[in-house]
């Protein structure tokens, strides 16, 4: 599956979302991974709902088009008196958006494309706007800088958050206490089985989704400032091509690291691409050692000079973690929830616990991006929750939302803590597993 991202910086999307009342915004329509034309804009934005068009041009605007109602292709006029144009100039940050309505109660757009009258995107099927002030009276050089190419064109579905609840519908701590005990746990667990010093945590999840950010915001907890050290970036397949194993050394904060995380070549959607259910199986069992180059046309095989052919139980993988971006539940596509469904059953078959792990929820959730204590608060992060937990079979206490450290220079208290939290829960995961193999003359010490 190609990764498609926001080109929104936390800046514009924040401009952007105040025009939206902070709504949530999901991304549908990425013209220069799509196409600059109209089909390809129908083909992923009809019937959506309300909808925003961003575009963007090399004069530093970001301008675009909000309906509350449907592009249905009926070549029809469409009346909302919702609609309204914006714009706003990354030189001007300190100015307030443009938005201007329809001077004409009975018309917002014609949905034969992004065709607001005043503003048409996708112009002719090219990387243009065609812009004609008239039902929508703006200035150009205000609007857009008369600059009418364009560097890109994004179309999100506009979601209401909802707001807060009332009250956190899991109770969590937020101060410095508890980020120390969460520290402290971690750092005095021990495999119930002697054999095994850590346990093995494999991170799956499709490309883009944030697997190997995780590990370097874990990584970053414990070394005490952000650290980078897994590849992580953007790209249209994973950039993730071997299997690694990431080892996370003592620090003062932790004397002791009771786990592993071993992270895996992304998933697709795709025939013959991404992370196969082979290898998957035989990641499990532990046959797959470090730094072996995955071939999505061929699975490991017994001969591979990275496979382990008599693996211990320290090998073999201990817990299964989930990764998927929060934004991106409802996209996930039908191929891509079934490769989900065929490694929970390889997973099952072989009794190992698994979580998800619910990634970006700042970039998710307004409400979240201002205070992350409120992810427990936030009605849409709770809808995702839900939502993938019944997608993938897997209760709701399974599901855990984390915030990685991705443009941080520092860290914070509030994010180590969902972060360690998501640690706690794979390790008492983990202990599930061992507990199968438990020896009460062979306890570890």
């Amino acid at each position: 599956m190609s990764t498609v991202t926001s080109s929104l910086n936390k800046w514009q999307k924040n401009k952007l979302c105040s025009l939206l009342n902070h709504a949530n915004l999901c991304l549908l329509f990425k013209a220069s991974v799509h196409g600059f034309t109209a089909a390809a804009f129908h083909q992923k934005c009809n019937m959506q709902g309300p909808t925003v068009i961003v575009a963007y041009n090399k004069a530093g605007y970001v301008f675009g088009a909000f309906t509350s109602k449907d592009f249905r292709q009926t070549n029809q006029n469409t009346a909302d008196d919702k609609a309204f144009l914006f714009s706003f100039n990354d030189k001007e940050m300190k100015e307030d958006p443009l938005r201007v309505v329809s001077g004409n109660p009975q018309y917002a757009f014609t949905d034969n494309g992004p065709n607001f009258g005043s503003l048409v995107f996708l112009h002719n099927n090219t990387a243009t706007v065609h812009s004609n002030p008239g039902t929508y009276q703006f200035v150009p050089q205000k609007m857009h800088g008369n600059n009418l190419q364009l560097a890109e064109c994004e179309v999100y579905r506009v979601e209401d958050s909802r707001g807060l609840m009332e009250k956190p519908w899991r109770n969590v701590q937020w101060n410095s206490e508890k980020r120390q005990a969460h520290l402290s746990t971690i750092s005095s667990w021990k495999p119930s089985v002697n054999s095994v010093k850590q346990a093995r945590i494999l991170l799956v999840g499709p490309v883009g989704a944030g697997k190997s950010s995780f590990f370097n915001s874990i990584n970053s907890v414990f070394k005490g400032y952000v650290s980078i050290q897994a590849n992580t970036g953007i790209a249209g397949t994973s950039l993730t091509t071997q299997f690694r194993t990431y080892y996370i050394k003592p620090s003062n904060s932790v004397t002791h690291v009771p786990f592993t995380l071993c992270d895996s070549m992304g998933l697709e959607d795709g025939e013959n691409s991404g992370l196969d259910v082979e290898d998957f199986t035989s990641i499990l069992k532990g046959h797959v050692q470090d730094k072996y180059q995955f071939n999505p046309l061929v699975p490991i095989q017994p001969g591979s000079p990275h496979f382990n052919k008599s693996p211990g139980l320290k090998d073999k993988i201990h817990c299964v973690v989930y990764v998927i971006d929060i934004s991106r539940v409802k996209l996930l596509p039908d191929k891509m929830i079934e490769k989900f469904v065929a490694f929970r059953k390889k997973a099952n078959h072989l009794s190992i616990p698994q979580l998800v792990l619910l990634t970006k929820v700042d970039e998710a959730c307004p409400l979240v991006a201002e205070d992350v204590k409120n992810v427990y608060q936030s009605h849409y992060i709770n809808t995702m929750m839900q939502e993938i937990s019944t997608k993938l079979g897997v209760s709701l206490s399974a599901v855990v939302p984390v915030k990685n450290y991705y443009q941080e220079l520092e860290i914070d208290s509030q994010t180590d803590i969902l972060l360690l939290n998501a640690v706690v829960q794979m390790l008492r995961a983990a202990e599930g597993y061992f507990d199968d193999f438990y020896n009460p003359e062979e306890k570890s010490e």
